[in-house]
């Protein structure tokens, strides 16, 4: 048993480093080829986990080949237009200026109701109010609805909304994030000053704080107290 265990933790290890080397955008968009090697890398670790008498080597090597080989068509795909192409294939548009390409349905096996699934997805509920529809390689339809049938924007008001960054996080889940304090050229005493105001004397008291690129900070705690917002740093003041 204690020797299944460790082949087991050992085979999952290598599958999930196998994985990672493949990249963070492969693990949520697999492309066609990608798809394939993730099968057979699972399929690789889970031979010499249910079989005590296949050696681990014969599961850690094909993935450790197939990992040069997605590299591989990676870099022949990043050189050349024509095998991204073949490994992956072409955007196809299905739907322009709210007309549907029947072709363009066949040739992908696309049938309407699913089209109309994944519109309703999309939030739009009418082929007609779609300005372009692209199936991706990746599978996933994008939807851009028509110009006039768009959520009315800041640009098209002429509205200037300024800068809007990543707020920076300062605490997590009770713990000082401290390589992040630097970022907004501010130190401890100044946070613990902060949230001293709107009533945390301990990081422990604090699940989640941040500060927006508003110079607003944002505090949540563990307990049923809601969120407090507190003008922390003037809008002008943020470097990050």
């Amino acid at each position: 048993m204690l020797t299944i265990l460790i082949r087991s933790v050992i085979l999952v290890c290598v599958a999930v480093v196998t994985l990672r080397l493949m990249g963070k955008r492969q693990v949520g968009q697999l492309q066609p080829f990608e798809l394939v090697i993730a099968i057979m890398i699972a399929d690789l670790a889970a031979t010499p986990m249910e079989s005590l008498d296949t050696p681990l080597w014969r599961g850690v090597v094909p993935m450790m080949a197939l990992i040069v080989l997605h590299q591989a068509f990676s870099l022949l795909s990043l050189k050349s237009q024509r095998m991204r192409a073949f490994f992956s294939g072409r955007p196809t548009v299905i739907i322009s200026r709210g007309k549907i390409n029947h072709h363009a349905l066949r040739q992908l096996y696309f049938n309407l109701n699913d089209l109309l699934e994944e519109l309703r997805t999309g939030g739009v509920l009418t082929p007609t109010d779609v300005g372009t529809a692209i199936m991706e390689t990746s599978g996933k339809l994008s939807v851009f609805p028509l110009s006039q049938q768009r959520p009315l924007t800041p640009r098209d008001m002429e509205v200037d909304t300024g800068y809007e960054g990543i707020p920076l996080t300062l605490i997590l889940d009770g713990r000082l994030e401290k390589s992040n304090l630097p970022i907004c050229g501010k130190d401890e005493a100044w946070l613990l000053g902060v949230l001293e105001k709107l009533g945390y004397h301990r990081y422990a008291e604090v699940l989640l704080c941040y500060l927006d690129t508003d110079g607003l900070l944002t505090v949540h705690g563990f307990g049923d107290k809601p969120p407090e917002r507190q003008q922390a740093i003037k809008p002008d003041e943020v470097i990050w």
